[in-house]
């Protein structure tokens, strides 16, 4: 498969990692930074800014190495849902629920392509 021709499940990745890294700027900038004016923790956006030109490319290796990586942002999340509160607490619950999402869609997607890929007989 190339990035012409996207399974349902590589179109919801894309969307799920363009999502998250939305939310992660948007919230470490305006929404609620850990300190007035920004934080430099939207720096964090910028492992999922690297892997975006593979997982748009459909390479299988980026959406394998891409599940590990977000493991990382599940666990942000999840940290940051018990331990924050107000919208900050919120949009922690957003981000571990991206996550968990893209995780799945990316295994689906993972399977997908190396089902297309194995010769049919």
């Amino acid at each position: 498969m190339n990035a012409t021709t996207r399974s349902p499940a590589q179109g919801l990745a894309i969307t799920l990692l363009l999502a998250l890294v939305m939310l992660c700027i948007v919230w470490e900038l305006w929404l609620a930074p850990l300190r007035p004016g920004g934080s430099w923790l939207v720096l964090k956006v910028v492992p999922l800014l690297l892997i975006a030109p593979g997982i748009l490319q459909g390479r299988i290796y980026t959406y394998r190495l891409s599940t590990m990586l977000v493991l990382a942002y599940f666990a942000e999340g999840t940290v940051r849902g018990y331990a924050d509160r107000g919208l900050s607490q919120w949009l922690a619950w957003g981000e571990t629920a991206l996550s968990l999402a893209y995780f799945a869609a990316a295994i689906f997607a993972v399977r997908q392509m190396r089902g297309a890929a194995r010769p049919r007989s």
